[in-house]
């Protein structure tokens, strides 16, 4: 249902004026520093024609529910419903939340049945425009999108919720990989203004897009559309002081998206994944990428403030057995709050048989490794060129050759670190060198460059790598077959995990000193291992 303005403004005074619960700011402190908590996103207009999915989630350990409620520049149910639904969530024993989806999205991200919201932005919102003069709907900034969201943003804490997450369209970029910001007349003359550059630079600019160069013009470019990412995130956070806001981050979000991670370092932060199907999580390649871009996130990310993105998409497209696996991306990576969506659409409650069991599990496993880091000889690495001006296609097939990993935001002495194309030419043209760790790119960088040794991202060349990184290691464990999984090793908490990237079981053994521990890994499971 669209709303029109005047029952927006209707909206805003009703919740103005009848705050149902006493807000509060909500912190870390607030949360169960060593729990994994989980949180399912629900449309209240589905939750009219399906009251028992809240049971459904409750029994099944679910103890936070995510209103849908802002829809760029929509309101597809009436506020009062909304709180109808806060309510009947509280009555379940679990705590509602708010989620708006700001500014639209280039194509439907929603899977909404029929045309409840419509997937394009009223006609009084601008379009975006392409460098190459092409124009689309969703993620780009003009007023009065910033307006209308603060008005939002006030309905929803005049309602009483105390947590809201602005959804993944909540960036300037098309999709991953895309240099972003809207090309259009209006963008341009501002930020020719803003930095004093003459028109002259401006088809420069458009050219190094294009080339993915980062120049002095790309660099300012960047951080000009983060300036109003960020801008209009604060106008939100300003509106309702007492509403803790956070960021979905999408797969690899960074910097030429519009998203400067360190600005929400302190909020609630999602970290991006992608692989909504089970064509995409299918691969072992693509559950590398997805637990790599999450690795990467967790630099910035508090882990009782970061958030899964465990969504199926469309809705019954992901099994599930893919979905359970994904839990275990959060585990490694020490993220506190699983999130489950899928668009408006619920996934088949089906599901949920297989989440239950699964959910205990990391559950506990979590218990005894949150607060710990991973670590070892892979070093996982995601430097400024890959979230300047990168394409989002990680080497990060190395999680899979059964060695353990550490996360680093600058190369080590130590080592072996794998790098992007985009990081290896840094070290080809002189502006990124190693401390002494190995440095891996898939391909040779150009300029051709001795500082950066080529092995193809492929298991056999990453298992023989693994023989020569081992040979000589001591107080480390690692996976001994030549299988994809992947082994974090936890040395404060004295464990392993093991991540079975197949969908078959295996039977492994971990080598620590002398040592040969085997273990069996269900398909797709995960299995800790004490290592004394």
């Amino acid at each position: 249902m669209h709303i029109s303005r005047r029952s927006f403004l209707k909206a805003s005074a009703f919740a103005t004026a009848s705050c149902a619960y006493p807000l509060k700011a909500w912190t870390a402190a607030d949360a169960r520093i060593a729990a994994r908590e989980f949180h399912v996103c629900a449309a209240p207009q589905i939750l009219e024609t399906n009251p028992e999915l809240l049971q459904v989630f409750a029994r099944s350990g679910v103890q936070h529910v995510w209103m849908a409620g802002f829809f760029y520049g929509y309101w597809p149910v009436e506020p009062e419903v909304i709180r109808k639904w806060m309510n009947r969530v509280r009555e379940a024993g679990m705590a509602p939340h708010a989620a708006n989806v700001p500014l639209g999205h280039p194509g439907d991200a929603l899977n909404a049945p029929g045309d409840m919201p419509p997937t394009a932005p009223p006609g009084h919102w601008r379009m975006a425009v392409k460098p190459d003069g092409g124009r689309y709907s969703g993620t780009s900034l003009h007023e009065p999108a910033t307006a209308e969201n603060v008005e939002a943003v006030k309905v929803l804490a005049g309602l009483g919720f105390d947590r809201l997450f602005l959804d993944d369209d909540f960036r300037l970029a098309v999709g991953p990989g895309v240099i972003g910001g809207c090309f259009c007349d209006e963008h341009r003359d501002a930020f020719l203004q803003t930095h004093g550059y003459a028109a002259e630079r401006w088809p420069e600019l458009l050219d190094d897009v294009k080339a993915r160069r980062l120049s002095d013009v790309l660099r300012s470019w960047v951080e000009f559309t983060c300036d109003q990412l960020t801008a209009c995130f604060r106008a939100q956070q300003a509106a309702a002081p007492n509403l803790a806001i956070g960021n979905m981050i999408m797969y690899f979000g960074a910097e030429k998206a519009g998203i400067r991670l360190s600005d929400y370092a302190n909020s609630l932060f999602r970290v991006g994944e992608l692989m909504f199907n089970d064509k995409s999580f299918g691969t072992v390649k693509n559950k590398t990428g997805e637990l790599f871009s999450c690795l990467f996130h967790r630099r910035y990310a508090k882990p009782e403030l970061a958030y899964s993105e465990t969504t199926a998409f469309p809705a019954d497209q992901l099994s599930a057995q893919n979905m359970a696996a994904k839990l275990a991306v959060s585990t490694l990576a020490d993220v506190r709050n699983t999130m489950y969506m899928s668009g408006i659409t619920p996934f088949p409650l089906s599901h949920w048989d297989v989440l239950t069991p699964a959910m205990r599990k990391h559950a506990a496993i979590h218990e005894r490794l949150a607060g710990h880091k991973p670590v070892g000889p892979f070093k996982h690495y995601w430097g400024e060129a890959s979230r300047y001006i990168g394409d989002d296609n990680p080497y990060s097939l190395f999680l899979a050759a059964g060695v353990p990993f550490e996360v680093t935001d600058q190369l080590c002495p130590d080592g072996w670190t794998f790098l992007s194309e985009w990081d290896a030419r840094d070290v080809a043209e002189g502006k990124l060198q190693s401390a002494g760790t190995t440095l891996i790119a898939r391909q040779a960088a150009t300029p051709a460059t001795e500082a950066v040794r080529v092995i193809p991202e492929e298991l056999p060349a990453l298992f023989a790598l693994k023989k020569e990184a081992t040979a000589n290691l001591r107080d480390v464990p690692y996976v001994v077959e030549d299988e994809p999984v992947v082994c974090g090793w936890y040395p404060s908490a004295r464990a392993v995990l093991l991540w079975n990237l197949e969908e078959t079981k295996k039977s492994v053994s971990i080598a620590y000193n002398e040592k040969r521990i085997p273990v069996e890994v269900d398909a797709l499971d995960v299995e800790l291992i004490d290592i004394a």
